[in-house]
């Protein structure tokens, strides 16, 4: 009998499956870059006789299978036993991500040129995702530094209040500021608890994504819609779906959390009735820091005159402000308030190191939608069908590129003599109910992946520190379709 077969596998085992597994993902990256390259210089063969030059055709359908990739990685690797605790390591992840962006910018080299890799980065690295980082960098670290203490009994209303306050507030000091100011003490709350994953995901739903429509501030497609001249209070108007989807997602949330509670444990029950403590705050002077946060986003703004002080803000001026807060709440905070908090970079990082793919590899499908805007206008014909567009492409791509696509696009349709516009500060127009659809698409839709907004990520990684086991990618989607999915129905029939 060979007892071998029930021996566990050793480190030596292990090691050498991780290594055939490195060495099997080079070969696929080698096979797909070769893939690309061939599918490239046919394209620029075509376009060529078409009596176009490399720059002007669109990349190739294939192309997009780097981001693809990150995406796959994100959703499986964590699932695989040879790579589950691998893939816990950012080094590991930013290894994956970097080798998926060097895939697809070995695509644009051979179609396009090296004129057009810079292009490329100097789109994905500086115009977006540094901007992206450094504002997700300033409000997890200052909010990092606010620690809102105190063990509440567990109960179903107290968890809706927290929740609900967070919907509340998101919109003011942005979805990312609302999420780690409450999901600490949520965590907290919540501990004696064992039935918690679903409070986490209509978390996720409500204040990391849904909340933050009624400003700007609150979620950056809303953000460059006013940059690109809506009024600052325009989304105010957005107030009817935003106070519906969030009633509604409440009262479920409500019903869920009564059933889970009922389910738990009369010793953890008791517990949590026994440890309780008020809540309090420390750190509130990183309050003011998070205002001036939201006021950087909202003030400094490229190719305007500052504060009509007669000079436009230099390249960088707002992220380079933004960081001079994160030194002034590392300065002025106390180091016990974050080690209370239980305060890291790991949450952060882990964005930081997967969305540098991300950004590079999305350049592609963001590419060949622009390319398609005068194929997409016929199937675009409503603004239901703008909603649901916008709202499933930014579900997985970045949802500020996609809000900006549809948006171009959208603004392009609006006949001159339209009524029923919104005018641009720029002197633009847009029709009212495709921005109305566009932008609730952006902002609810990120909702239903981990990838679909930033602080999704971040509150995921923080759950999973507190001990939560949190669903893998395509878990989560059963979740946000089953529970989204028919609110975004009811959106739909009531307000588009």
């Amino acid at each position: 009998m060979d007892i071998s077969l029930n021996l566990p596998e050793s480190r030596e085992d292990h090691s050498r499956k991780l290594s055939l597994l490195q060495l099997s993902a080079i070969l696929l990256g080698v096979v797909a870059l070769g893939f690309l390259v061939y599918s490239s210089l046919t394209s620029h063969h075509d376009g060529a006789q078409g009596g176009h030059g490399a720059a002007d055709h669109a990349p190739s359908a294939w192309a997009i299978l780097p981001f693809a990739g990150v995406l796959l990685s994100i959703a499986v690797l964590p699932l695989l036993s040879v790579t589950e605790h691998w893939w816990e390591s950012n080094q590991n992840r930013l290894m994956v991500a970097l080798g998926f962006a060097g895939i697809a910018l070995g695509y644009y080299w051979v179609a396009y040129g090296a004129e057009k890799v810079v292009s490329v980065l100097d789109h994905a690295i500086l115009a977006e995702y540094i901007p992206f980082i450094v504002l997700l960098f300033s409000l997890y670290v200052i909010s990092g530094g606010i620690s809102l203490k105190g063990d509440l009994a567990a109960h179903p209303t107290t968890n809706t209040g927290f929740l609900a306050v967070g919907a509340l507030i998101a919109s003011f000091v942005g979805t990312t500021g609302a999420s780690m100011l409450l999901i600490r003490p949520l965590l907290s709350t919540n501990s004696e608890r064992r039935h918690v994953k679903h409070t986490v995901i209509f978390f996720i739903f409500l204040v990391s994504n849904i909340g933050g429509c009624l400003l700007p501030i609150g979620d950056p497609p809303l953000f460059l819609g006013y940059l690109r001249g809506v009024n600052f209070l325009w989304t105010l108007g957005l107030w009817a779906p935003w106070a519906v989807t969030c009633v509604l997602l409440l009262v479920v949330y409500f019903v869920w959390d009564t059933i889970a509670y009922r389910k738990e444990t009369l010793r953890d029950l008791i517990i949590d009735e026994v440890r309780l403590r008020k809540l309090s705050l420390g750190g509130s002077l990183n309050l003011l820091w998070l205002v001036g946060v939201v006021l950087c986003v909202a003030l400094v703004k490229p190719g305007e005159a500052f504060l009509g002080l007669g000079f436009e803000p230099f390249p960088f001026m707002r992220e380079l402000m933004m960081l001079g807060l994160v030194v002034l709440s590392l300065r002025t905070t106390k180091k016990q308030i974050r080690r209370d908090n239980k305060f890291n970079y790991h949450a952060i990082l882990e964005v930081a190191a997967l969305f540098v793919g991300i950004f590079i590899c999305m350049q592609i499908p963001i590419e060949i939608l622009r390319a398609s805007g005068g194929t997409l206008e016929p199937l675009l014909s409503s603004p239901s069908r703008f909603y649901w567009a916008t709202g499933v492409l930014s579900s997985f791509l970045d949802n500020a590129p996609t809000y900006v696509v549809f948006f171009e696009t959208a603004s392009s349709m609006t006949p001159e003599d339209a009524t029923g516009v919104v005018a641009l500060a720029g002197g633009g127009r847009i029709l009212e109910n495709l921005l109305v659809a566009i932008s609730l698409g952006a902002v609810f839709m990120g909702a239903m992946t981990y990838i679909g907004n930033g602080p999704n990520f971040m509150v995921k990684s923080i759950a999973e520190q507190a001990g939560v086991k949190m669903p893998s990618f395509f878990g989560f989607m059963i979740y946000s379709v089953g529970i989204l999915v028919p609110l975004f129905i009811v959106v739909t029939l009531v307000f588009l």
